[in-house]
């Protein structure tokens, strides 16, 4: 009861000096979450690596336009449409380009996958004494615990110098896919009462498939449409500009000049936030919640009145959001999910789930005629779904648990996060990245400990 009552006046103490007047950021135009009053994000800096186009500025509006997503200037439909149609993985050709910015010629990529695979190994004592000797109920904690024990491995791990940076973010690269293989093997194994299965990654299986292999093994296997599908989401997911939360940690960190393990393992707690990285869940859940309450999926008038509740705070989780929908850049389109949306009715086909995937076609076409009914005649943003709105469907249609949802997207992104770093760290003028922050608690006198009420 003691303990209670300390907390609970440390709390309103806490609680009160923490409060700001909301006209205060307005009066020193103090741009929250660094985005300016039209809703774009503040520019604070350059980079060669990706971009993000959802929008234009005409003078002083913003103009909606089709989303684009260009890495190192080549546009993500041309991308994954050049491996697709070769009916070849794309991801270690994605991370090749992310790196040097040019797409590798075919012995320049067999070169580069031939050294990556070896590289996904890792330590028998350090699986042991890392992964599966530390218990632990969230994989994507594993992980950034494991990242930063890569550090002890590592016989040069605080130089910047960019030949080192560059064998540390192929290794960092390279080990992600199975140390969070192997930390979910032990979190079903612990929590679970699984069988504890630890195989070693294959030399000859693409990123995609390996990672396959590492979680079902031989006896279950996979499709090639659903290694194809794994691997687009890999692609897809790889980088996104440099202002995205998790990147944007990954670049404030490395401007310090600490180590990769350590700028890793930030940007692993910045995706891990529901806010970054933990949408397609999110989707997935409703999506549930959708199937239970509309009885006849195909009809536009009933799943018209579903969304409006969920909107209304009357159904799913009761947060008035419509999960998937709606992007800080993209406006009219995601350019991640259209390109997903046609190999996830592929495998929805191939998986006896098409009534599922029209129910989810339905809401992505009602979803912004509902949000402009919910938001009255005059409202004039424009809303769209985004990358996540499929990738939950398509995770588990490929039988994958949603433990694993947000630590695949960090498989993905850990290789624009390490390009991100280099980047950073070979500017030519660099700088430590320390924005301003104006203090308006006002001032106030010391009181000796005797005279404090």
């Amino acid at each position: 009861m003691g303990d209670n009552n300390f907390f609970l006046k440390l709390e309103e103490s806490v609680k009160k000096s923490c409060q700001i007047d909301n006209e205060l950021f307005e009066k020193f135009d103090v741009k929250r979450g660094l985005r300016n009053s039209d809703g774009t994000g503040v520019l604070v800096g350059l980079t060669n690596i990706g971009d993000v186009v959802g929008y234009k500025k005409e003078g002083d509006k913003v103009v909606a336009v089709p989303g684009r997503l260009l890495y190192r200037g080549i546009d993500i439909e041309d991308i994954t449409h050049g491996f697709q149609k070769d009916s070849r993985h794309g991801f270690d050709e994605t991370v090749y380009l992310l790196l040097t910015g040019h797409l590798p010629n075919k012995n320049e990529l067999d070169e580069f996958s031939a050294h990556m695979a070896p590289l996904r190994a890792l330590p028998d004592h350090f699986v042991k004494d890392m992964i599966l000797s530390m218990k632990g109920k969230d994989v994507l904690n594993i992980l950034a615990r494991s990242v930063l024990g890569l550090y002890t491995l590592d016989e040069n791990p605080d130089s910047i110098s960019l030949d080192n940076m560059i064998r540390q973010s192929l290794s960092i690269i390279a080990k992600f896919p199975t140390i969070v293989a192997y930390s979910y093997q032990a979190l079903r194994h612990l929590y679970k009462g699984k069988t504890l299965s630890i195989r070693h990654p294959q030399l000859n299986l693409s990123p995609a498939e390996n990672f396959l292999y590492l979680i079902k093994g031989d006896c279950k296997g996979y499709s090639k449409l659903e290694a194809d599908l794994l691997d687009l989401m890999l692609v897809l997911h790889a980088e996104h500009g440099g202002g995205n939360n998790s990147t944007f940690t990954m670049r404030v960190t490395s401007s310090s000049e600490t180590d990769i393990y350590s700028s890793v393992t930030s940007a692993i707690g910045s995706l891990k936030g529901p806010l970054h990285g933990g949408a397609n869940v999110r989707v997935l859940e409703m999506m549930e919640n959708m199937k239970t309450h509309v009885k006849d999926w195909t009809s536009e008038e009933e799943v018209k009145g579903h969304l409006l509740k969920i909107l209304n705070k009357k159904a799913n989780d009761f947060s008035g959001k419509i999960y998937g929908i709606g992007h800080a850049v993209y406006t009219i389109s995601d350019p991640r999910a259209a390109i997903l949306k046609a190999k996830a009715r592929e495998l929805a086909i191939e998986k006896g789930r098409l009534e599922e995937f029209e129910l989810y076609s339905l809401v992505e076409k009602l979803t912004p005629e509902v949000f402009r009914v919910f938001k009255g005649e005059k409202s004039t943003k424009v809303v769209c779904i985004n990358v996540d709105f499929y990738s939950g469907f398509v995770y588990a249609c490929l039988d994958i648990s949603k433990e694993l949802y947000t630590p695949l997207f960090a498989i993905a992104r850990v290789s624009g996060w390490c390009t991100h770093r280099i980047e950073e760290l070979t500017f030519f003028a660099k700088r430590i990245i320390r924005p301003a922050f104006k203090n308006v608690y006002g001032k106030h006198e010391y009181i000796p400990i005797n005279e404090r009420s």
